[in-house]
């Protein structure tokens, strides 16, 4: 059994700062209320963000954590649960929003022709209209079968795409590509953005001259 700690591309969890664990006491008045509280930092960020996303004060919050939790007697762990609480909710719609199911969504909603690429160019998903174009320009339509038969080339690597995608803000990234069956070939442009998936990393590529 191998002990030994991970490398730095092996970490399970993001590195911690140290500032972080720095102790800030505060005093939060609400309704009258004056409360001295002594948290973490990472604590008070977290308060302020999740005070700006409900556009209301922090002291807002601690208002209602202390009215939701009398009982507790320990009004700085009822915040610290608060606060992990609010972050796994958060963190789970926005698994369930980062999906498969979602990119399938935004290409069914598009009226024209695209698809969703892997970063080895396999197509994993298309939209009626990328299904049409093929059907109209190639002699074999993708089916769950026959879509594996389909042959894409890019004039920009997957690679050099998504690095463009980082350096200028995420803003969509033309390209022209070339798909093909059997022995036709089809020339086309396309608008290339980053989907809004964690894994695998995926690009939705929409056809604008289809």
């Amino acid at each position: 059994m191998n002990d030994s700690a991970p490398s730095s591309g092996d970490r399970l969890l993001l590195p911690l700062a140290t500032e972080d664990f720095g102790l800030e006491f505060r005093v939060v008045a609400r309704g009258g209320i004056r409360r001295g509280i002594r948290l973490e930092r990472a604590f008070w960020i977290s308060l302020r963000q999740m005070a700006e996303i409900r556009r209301c004060t922090i002291g807002m919050l601690i208002d209602e954590i202390a009215g939701s939790h009398p009982e507790t007697g320990n009004l700085t762990s009822a915040i610290r649960v608060a606060c992990i609480r609010a972050l796994a909710d958060e963190n789970l719609t926005l698994r369930k929003l980062a999906s498969i199911k979602t990119i399938n969504g935004i290409l069914v909603a598009c009226p024209s022709p695209a698809f969703a690429l892997a970063s080895s160019k396999k197509i994993l998903t298309f939209n009626a209209a990328f299904q049409q174009l093929v059907k109209r320009q190639l002699p074999v339509a993708p089916s769950d079968d026959a879509r594996q038969d389909l042959k894409l080339a890019l004039d920009l690597s997957v690679a050099d795409i998504f690095a463009r995608l980082d350096a200028n803000g995420e803003t969509p990234v033309a390209s022209g590509f070339v798909i093909g069956a059997g022995e036709r070939r089809y020339r086309g442009q396309l608008n290339a953005v980053r989907a809004p998936v964690q894994e695998p990393e995926l690009l939705m590529a929409f056809v604008f001259n289809g």
